[in-house]
């Protein structure tokens, strides 16, 4: 199964080789220029010619880029991160943004703890004055590492490997994470607990989250007057979880003893005050800057284009879910069915309201609530889309950002029981008007409308007409006749039992009317145009 054409691909930063030869290798034309994104007028203007773009941290893909980008599926960062992606406005482009988020992590944890073993010892320092024709030992007496206690602000794959780096020099390592427990985090000898807690116990601190409004300044003012005189601090995970002005404040007055900082709010620094301090060990953002970790990005995020590209996986994707729980062969008729469910119900609906209720039964769909979900909306949501909104494109990726802002709730609940039709089944109700469908083969079905049931139940594919009209023997004969005479083929017709009266009907069309729906409808009660 391929989710999506990825004919050629743009790198605008500088990546290892292996990139591109993997990406060719799979068929992929691939066109690098690390230049181009410094003309931002030309790079708009090119952008759009391409499927996929990789970056790294130097290339800002704004919202302008990504609405440029008229053909752009996928976006991939070279690295962990994606704080340098407007990641909103590719999902309402239905553009998918990943990472790689396990490339940097050996790097990046060693780069952590060689700032660490730094400020113990104070080693730069000491380096300068050797360079300078110095021989000072009496200036640079250090503190050993052992009995120490680090505390480790994010428990990931970079956290954990600092801590059983750290704890071989036999430092006590505590920490804290809002997702990972404490049950984990013990695995690997690391005692979680609550921030409050965690302050006035630790020597060391080093911070491994990303940077979110939860983490933006989280080590303040605040937390250098809880922790002991003299804490040193590392940060090589994003520039503004540290406060800079408060840590420079507490280098002044001796409440932190030493920094090690490897990332910065502005990058290059505005100024260099932070840098230049004689108790802070800079570096330049290096924790990705080895080989190792360059090749291993590179090669990964060309992998990851070629899986997803296939279907195969979307590791490392941030914005995708449900397209992610959608992506097995199973899963995607189903798919099919919510997205065609959401269509008659869109087109139907005109009470204005826009709260769906989806149900689904038996045992096999237990957990295809999410992504049903999504569908339903994604359905109900081209069906009434005028197509003027700048910067948007409905997918299975923009849906549930979409809905949102459009107030169009989905309200899911499952029986493992059978339906009526002793069998899988979804039904979606909106303002009590119910239709119900399943899948047949690899195609959904229509099984009933508004309480009328079809029986055999009916395919919702192609270009078709949903009528309701008076129960009539005539019924069939007179839609026939109506379409015909407005320039129509049909190539089938299928009519529902009756309810309160008035029967439904779709029409199969090999040619449409050109008046659309019009040149029927005084044979009818109500008719709608569906593409499905």
């Amino acid at each position: 199964m391929s989710l999506f054409q990825l004919k050629s691909v743009f790198i605008s930063d500088e990546v290892d080789p292996r990139c591109v030869e993997v990406l060719k290798e799979n068929g992929i034309e691939v066109v690098k220029d690390t230049k181009l994104r410094l003309d931002k007028e030309k790079f708009l203007a090119e952008i759009g010619k391409y499927d996929g773009l990789i970056v790294r941290s130097a290339t800002k893909v704004t919202a302008d880029i990504i609405n440029a980008a008229t053909n752009l599926k996928i976006i991939g960062r070279a690295g962990t991160g994606v704080d340098n992606i407007d990641c909103d406005a590719a999902t309402r482009r239905g553009v998918i943004v990943m990472n790689t988020p396990g490339g940097n992590t050996l790097s990046a944890a060693e780069h952590t703890c060689a700032l660490m073993c730094c400020l113990s010892r104070d080693i730069p320092n000491a380096v300068a004055t050797m360079r300078a024709g110095k021989w000072d030992r009496k200036a640079f007496m250090g503190s050993e590492l052992n009995g120490k206690t680090l505390g480790i602000i994010g428990l990931g794959r970079i956290g954990k490997e600092v801590a059983l780096r750290m704890q071989s020099f036999g430092m006590t390592t505590i920490g804290f994470d809002p997702i990972i427990p404490g049950s984990v985090s013990a695995e690997f000898g690391v005692e979680w607990m609550d921030l409050e807690k965690l302050w006035p116990l630790v020597d060391y601190i080093t911070v491994h989250t990303p940077l979110i409004p939860q983490t933006k300044n989280l080590i303040s003012d605040k937390v250098f007057g809880l922790c002991k005189k003299g804490v040193r601090v590392v940060n090589c995970a994003r520039g503004g979880i540290i406060d800079e002005e408060a840590l420079l404040r507490a280098l002044d007055n001796g409440n932190c003893g030493g920094a090690g900082l490897d990332v910065y709010v502005n990058e290059p620094p505005e100024d260099y005050k932070l840098a230049q301090h004689p108790k802070v060990i800079p570096t330049p953002h290096l924790g990705a800057s080895t080989v190792e970790a360059q090749t291993r990005v590179a090669v990964e995020i060309a992998e990851q284009f070629v899986d997803a590209m296939n279907g195969k996986s979307l590791f490392g994707a941030i914005n995708a879910q449900a397209l992610q729980n959608s992506m097995s062969p199973e899963s995607q008729p189903w798919v099919r069915l919510g997205e065609t469910l959401g269509t008659v119900l869109g087109n139907i609906g005109t009470s204005g309201q826009k709260s769906l209720k989806i149900t689904t039964y038996g045992d096999s769909l237990k957990k295809a609530g999410g992504y049903l979900s999504t569908a339903v909306q994604l359905g109900f949501m081209r069906s009434q889309s005028q197509g003027g909104d700048e910067g948007v494109r409905h997918t299975l990726v923009s849906a549930p950002t979409l809905a949102k802002q459009l107030g169009i709730q989905a309200i899911t609940s499952h029986s493992d029981a059978a339906s009526a039709s002793s069998g899988p089944e979804v039904t979606v109700s909106l303002d009590g008007f119910t239709v119900s469908g399943t899948v047949s083969g690899c195609d959904p079905v229509l099984l009933s409308i508004d309480g009328a049931p079809f029986s055999p139940p009916v395919q919702l594919k192609g270009s078709t007409i949903l009528v309701k009209a008076k129960s009539s023997p005539q019924l069939l004969a007179d839609i026939a006749g109506k379409l015909a005479k407005n320039g129509a083929q049909m190539t089938g017709m299928s009519v529902s039992g009756e309810t309160k009266g008035s029967q439904w009907g779709l029409v199969y069309l090999a040619v449409p009317p050109p008046s659309g729906v019009f040149g029927i409808q005084e044979a009818v009660q109500s008719a709608f145009s569906l593409r499905f």
